[in-house]
């Protein structure tokens, strides 16, 4: 009976240990990457003017190699007022079965012509019936990542939950 039960310990013990780290290989940017394009979708998080945050979901590019993320948006959007006022933004990305990756940087408004025929999916015909008159891309420039992907062994501190953070470069200081 003892056995049996130790037995049953020990495999408790072992279904409920961390996964094994399978970012063997893998930078911290190449598994936050992979996370961000199994989401597909993400949360822009934008502040208006009376300082509260205004989050929306949206249909983003991957990340460029180096790692700038675009977005696209109607030019007489909300959020374009936002932006113009403070460049500072979140970019949310849940894998709600594994993690989530936060992206902290600062967007620019870019209204240039060859970039718009860059980064266009045919798909948004519908939303921007007069493009690229109507189309207008968000250029977000992201200076911090977090990141917890249980998946690929990033779990965060066990006693403070702090993420996996990535500096990509300088602070969140507006330039």
């Amino acid at each position: 009976m003892h056995r049996w039960v130790y037995s049953a310990f020990v495999i408790l013990l072992w279904s409920c240990s961390p996964p094994t780290p399978a970012h063997e290989g893998k930078t911290p940017l190449a598994v936050a990457r992979a996370l961000m394009e199994r989401a597909g979708k993400c949360a822009l998080i934008t502040i208006d003017s009376t300082g509260h945050p205004q989050v929306r979901t949206m249909d983003p590019f991957l990340p460029d190699p180096d790692f700038t993320i675009w977005l696209a948006t109607n030019p007489d959007s909300r959020k374009v007022t936002q932006l113009s006022s403070n460049q500072r933004v979140t970019l949310y990305y849940a894998d709600y079965d594994n993690g989530y990756v936060s992206v902290y940087g600062l967007a620019e408004l870019v209204e240039d012509v060859v970039a718009k025929k860059k980064y266009w999916k045919e798909e948004w015909k519908s939303f921007y019936p007069n493009y690229p008159n109507d189309y207008l891309l968000i250029k977000v420039r992201p200076l911090r990542l977090e990141m917890i992907d249980y998946q690929a062994g990033y779990a965060g501190d066990s006693l403070t939950w702090q993420p996996e953070v990535i500096w990509l470069e300088g602070s969140l200081e507006v330039e």
